[in-house]
């Protein structure tokens, strides 16, 4: 490869990675030019961890039959169990202890087979097998993310010979540095909807991050608690906390997304969430069909909990439709993306009356007169009450007990 090569090949691939390609796209786009350029590669694989809740990290894979894509495998936590030995037996494990850069073997010229992928490859008919890393420096080590690992393997005859491995050796970085820029994008769009919620990492990823700015919007507003945990948490193993309000968070928050509401909060044992479409019977739809979800999902789960002799509760819902404002709110150094308003404040009153009525599903007037006069017959008022930091006593009210959610085709679970 010569000088001119080398630097559009370069070239391209920053410029790429500048524009916001995805991993898949650059990889794909390196390894064709890379051939082109009469480099003889047959597979090449790119790996780095991540900041996820459930994987570890990414591994692109491109092969030379399939050039115009690469596969994508996401792999989970290496510390322990059979994936830590895996891992502890790999060649870029192996790298990362001695601290070397790169580790070579020539798998038909008599080089030593003493990894599992150098085997594999061998038995794919790869001829020549190179191995890279290439590690951060301190402050730029995000979560496990410290290095980028790859892997380039050739079937020719030969192998790849002397001045391609320089060529790759050299190149490798330029698609290093554009597949890590395109992963902390994704990251950062990743973490934002694991902490914020779905539609308020979308407002501040694309901008909305101004200290003030809200917007005033119609919505349904879900907020769900867990009755008796008080108790539960007093009188449990502390270890056991923490795995009962994930087993419970997942049925509501799984229920909330399916029917395509955003959740804003969790507060302990508490749920804060919104359904929000331009047509507001719509909303009240998908949140009351999210509602019997969680109902069916926490009977299943109190089931196969009291089977593992785990302590059971259940989930206790008010549902509301108010105007609120939504956006930044907070200090110049920490913000809140979250709804604000006396509607809110209301569906927190309006859950704290559950008990009190011994209702698991409290309505709220303006959400019965939300559904329609059909649907609104088909609800039990339950009584007029005072709540507390409201100005008027408000009626509420429960479904029957054979209500049952007809999804219009708009709302149909996402």
């Amino acid at each position: 490869m010569n000088e001119t090569t080398f630097n559009e090949l370069a070239g391209w691939v920053t410029e790429a990675g500048l524009i916001g390609r995805s991993e898949t796209e650059l990889m794909a786009g390196f390894c064709r030019r890379v051939v082109e350029a009469g480099v003889p590669l047959a597979r090449a694989l790119v790996i780095l961890d991540t900041l996820h809740p459930i994987y570890e990290g990414r591994a692109f894979l491109w092969r030379s039959d399939r050039p115009e894509t690469a596969e994508i495998r996401e792999y989970g936590r290496t510390n322990e169990g059979e994936a830590a030995e895996s891992w502890r037996r790999s060649v870029f494990f192996h790298l990362l202890q001695s601290g070397e850069k790169m580790l070579r073997r020539r798998l038909t010229a008599g080089d030593p087979v003493d990894f599992l992928s150098f085997k594999e490859a061998r038995d794919e008919g790869m001829t020549d097998y190179l191995a890279l890393i290439h590690r951060f420096a301190d402050e730029g080590v995000i979560g496990e993310m410290d290095c980028v690992y790859s892997a380039w393997s050739s079937d020719a005859a030969d192998g790849f010979g002397e001045a391609a491995v320089a060529a790759l050796k050299r190149l490798a970085p330029f698609l290093k540095l554009a597949v890590k820029s395109a992963a902390l994008a994704r990251m950062a769009g990743t973490l934002a909807e694991t902490y914020l919620g779905r539609d308020p990492a979308r407002r501040v990823m694309s901008g909305r991050i101004v200290r003030g700015v809200a917007e005033k919007i119609g919505a349904v507003l879900w907020y769900s608690d867990l009755h008796g945990y008080t108790q539960i948490s007093d009188n449990s193993p502390p270890e056991q906390i923490i795995p009962l309000l994930n087993d419970y968070a997942e049925v509501v928050i799984s229920a909330v997304h399916r029917h395509g509401g955003d959740v804003l909060k969790l507060v302990g044992d508490g749920t804060l969430a919104i359904f929000t479409t331009e047509n507001r019977q719509s909303a009240c739809l998908a949140a009351l069909a999210a509602a019997a979800q969680v109902r069916q999902g926490a009977a299943r789960l109190n089931e196969s909990r009291s089977q593992a002799g785990l302590p059971t509760t259940a989930v206790y819902l008010a549902l509301h439709v108010g105007d609120v404002f939504y956006g930044n709110v907070g200090s110049k150094d920490r913000l809140d993306f979250t709804v604000i308003g006396p509607a809110v404040n209301e569906v927190s009153r309006i859950l704290a009356m559950s008990r009190s009525v011994e209702q698991d599903l409290l309505l709220s007037a303006s959400f019965a007169d939300a559904l329609g006069p059909g649907m609104r017959s088909r609800l039990v008022s339950v009584g007029r009450y005072a709540l507390r930091g409201v100005a008027q006593p408000q009626e509420l009210f429960t479904p029957e007990p054979d209500f049952h959610i007809a999804l219009p085709a708009s709302v149909k679970p996402v």
